[in-house]
């Protein structure tokens, strides 16, 4: 299998993608599919969609500013609680 292929979830599938640096996911599609990945829960065609057409950087990057936004916001509710 070479870089530019992905196997499917447990599927057997072979998805031929477009290289990880030229793929060019929208904003809105990369907060979607993180949103959706905390929350645990996504259809197997929308997730090989992701796959597809999302760069893995851009995910990781909003991944983590989401997470330290939902940690900032949990922390600022607690001291605001708390006073």
């Amino acid at each position: 299998m070479d870089a530019e292929s992905v196997c499917g979830a447990g599927t057997g599938e072979r998805i031929v993608n477009t290289p990880v640096h030229q793929r060019k996911g929208s904003l809105g599609a990369t907060v979607k599919a993180v949103l959706w990945g905390f929350l645990g829960v996504r259809r197997r065609q929308d997730f090989q969609d992701d796959i597809a057409k999302l760069n893995p950087i851009h995910l990781l990057v909003v991944g983590v500013v989401l997470a330290f936004l939902f940690v900032a916001t949990l922390m600022g509710v607690v001291f605001w609680v708390t006073r």
